[in-house]
């Protein structure tokens, strides 16, 4: 992401908090590269999956605990999976707040033109999740969420459309895979959910 960056040691880019990458690293076209991330194979994709699954597993859980009780409803069961993903997705990028203000500030949008708004954003999604998790659903926060997780879509549709090769930090800078469709589906995906909630 910063070649500029140059170490004669491993470590951590001052810049963006992502691993250095060896420059003795083979080079073959066949493998899928992403800057700063070295050779990409499906494991890179591990943790996201492991977390998504969680995320799934848990909101089962208590649709099936409603289901039980009699008060079972699908707008619930959203709510639980939301809420999930803002509260999970958000601690990640705080552990690590200065690498994710670099890596978001290389595809959104805003954070592009106000690079502070990256030191923001995780504060935003994790308001999202404690406020959904206190029982608030107005139309005021499904409408921020759906205008917010929607806006950050249109920096990740630019850079893909632009074929531009840059790290994904959706969970901060732990997790090591590129900007992909996955990027995508996740912020429209919980714009979408949001705009679900709005209308039922």
């Amino acid at each position: 992401m910063h070649p500029e960056i140059r170490s004669e040691h491993s470590g951590k880019c001052p810049k963006c908090g992502m691993q250095l990458v060896s420059t003795d690293i083979p080079i073959n076209p066949s493998d899928h590269l992403d800057k700063g991330l070295g050779v990409l194979s499906v494991a890179n994709y591990i943790p996201l999956v492991v977390i998504i699954s969680l995320l799934f597993a848990g909101t089962t859980v208590l649709a099936l605990n409603d289901h039980q009780a009699g008060t079972f409803a699908i707008s619930k069961s959203i709510n639980y999976f939301m809420t999930g993903f803002f509260l999970v997705f958000a601690g990640f990028k705080l552990m690590d707040l200065k690498g994710f203000a670099h890596g978001y500030s290389t595809y959104d949008l805003l954070a592009q033109r106000v690079f502070g708004y990256g030191y923001v954003y995780p504060f935003i999604e994790l308001s999202f999740g404690l406020l959904m998790l206190g029982g608030i659903q107005h139309e005021w926060l499904l409408g921020t969420e759906v205008f917010v997780m929607g806006f950050s879509g249109l920096g990740v549709v630019r850079k893909l459309m632009r074929k531009e090769s840059i790290q994904c930090v959706c969970l901060g800078t732990f997790l090591k895979v590129p900007l992909t469709n996955i990027t995508l589906i996740e912020d429209f995906g919980m714009a979408f959910l949001a705009l679900v909630l709005l209308v039922i």
